[in-house]
């Protein structure tokens, strides 16, 4: 028999805020959180723009010692990790084997591998850090938060570019649901705002030159050019649903459904019918039971990138068909965060159990000249009171990897 699965606790670290609390009232207010590049000197660069978190400090969240010798994405992922476990009051409630561990990163250590890049060509191989493998490797975040909390179950990282997050959710998700776990800390971090990240993402054609802040990430706009690269975290304890009401804990809503599929198409572009993204979406509301008619919230990967936006309004009227996928409300909080790659999933996540939570949808900021070819209800510039039955959340990662969580009030 399958159990079902709660979200009991909540994390986030984000360029429009460092708590649960100041990111969704940033999101319900339209607060964008894009700026000017200050980490490096962009004279050389097309992109002048990003999401970068404010006001960080490790010590906060970690031993000093801690921080000394770990990558800064590992760092956002332990802050929303540490918020999180404590919103749940989970932490000495259950055995230990029994605690898993799913975080993702789709870059991983890339400051670090930088950073020691330079040390290796300018100083030679002597100095180059002792701790340069484990700062750098994708699976740290992952570790660490394990090693804070001593979750001895699986601890495992999702690497599937901007669906990590998402992907790590759901993995958490079945784990729990088939009994090889009862709880997990799950969700995604990134920090890749680094000369070779954004050098290797404008010379793509990925990201926007824009320079105005609030002109730059335009998801479903006919103006879109490119998506602003972003950073951060956010965790999500996910628990066995009869645990969670023994203890009294407060629930946030149920992760009922999820769909991971695959493209098999490009290493970059989406496929041009979208129908890796529509099964991913077809899934996810199967298994959570969606009935035509239910209101219907949809947090949009949105990148704001010409292909992915187009691509993704085809997804969805083929996951719902078109006369439902004109009744749901759609947006992208990217329009606020930029696209914060293998944290989007799990921030967006945080995002639909909120809407469901108060009934308030996070708006589309910035969108004032509607593609034709983007022709949904992606709630402009305006949060909307609204009390859905479902949120589902895309994440539509390089790779062709496609994930869909689906979430529900209890």
């Amino acid at each position: 028999m399958e159990r079902r699965v709660v979200v009991t606790g909540l994390g986030a670290i984000s360029p429009i805020g460092n708590s649960v609390d100041t990111v969704w009232d940033s999101m319900i207010n339209g607060r964008c959180g894009i700026g000017e590049i200050t980490y490096f000197d962009t004279t050389a660069y097309k992109a002048k723009l990003d999401a970068e978190v404010k006001d960080f400090n490790p010590r906060d969240w970690m031993e000093k010692a801690d921080t000394l010798r770990s990558d800064r994405n590992a760092q956002f992922g332990i802050a929303a990790a540490v918020q999180a476990m404590s919103d749940s009051g989970i932490e000495g409630t259950l055995d230990p084997e029994r605690f898993a561990v799913y975080f993702g990163s789709g870059i991983g250590g890339i400051q670090t591998f930088t950073a020691e890049m330079d040390k290796l060509r300018s100083r030679g191989p002597g100095r180059v850090s002792p701790y340069f493998v484990p700062m750098m490797i994708a699976n740290m975040a992952a570790g660490m938060i394990a090693i804070r909390f001593n979750c001895q179950n699986a601890a495992l990282p999702a690497v599937t570019a901007c669906a990590s997050g998402s992907n790590a959710i759901g993995e958490a998700l079945r784990a729990i649901r088939h009994g090889y776990a009862d709880a997990a800390i799950t969700g995604g971090t990134e920090a890749a705002i680094t000369e070779p990240g954004v050098a290797g993402f404008v010379n793509m054609q990925a990201l926007t030159t824009a320079t105005d802040p609030n002109a730059a990430s335009l998801p479903f706009d006919k103006r879109r050019a490119g998506f602003v690269i972003g950073e951060g975290a956010a965790a999500l304890i996910l628990e066995e649903y009869e645990h969670a009401v023994r203890r009294g804990a407060k629930i946030y809503g149920e992760v009922c459904g999820y769909g991971s599929t695959c493209d098999a198409y490009h290493i970059t572009a989406p496929r041009p019918d979208a129908d890796g993204g529509r099964r991913a979406m077809a899934e996810a509301l199967r298994e959570a039971g969606y009935k035509t008619g239910e209101k219907i919230y949809i947090n949009a990967h949105g990148t704001g990138t010409p292909l992915n936006d187009k691509g993704e309004t085809l997804a969805i009227k083929g996951a719902l068909g078109e006369e439902e996928a004109r009744k749901a409300v759609i947006s992208s909080t990217k329009s606020m965060t930029g696209h914060m790659l293998g944290a989007a999933g799990a921030i967006e996540a945080l995002a639909c159990l909120k809407a469901l939570d108060t009934g308030i949808i996070p708006p589309t900021i910035n969108l004032l000249e509607p593609d034709p070819e983007c022709d949904l209800d992606y709630v402009p510039n305006t949060a909307r009171e609204l009390n859905v039955d479902i949120a589902i959340s895309n994440s539509l990662g390089f790779g062709g990897h496609n994930a869909c969580l689906a979430f529900r009030r209890v």
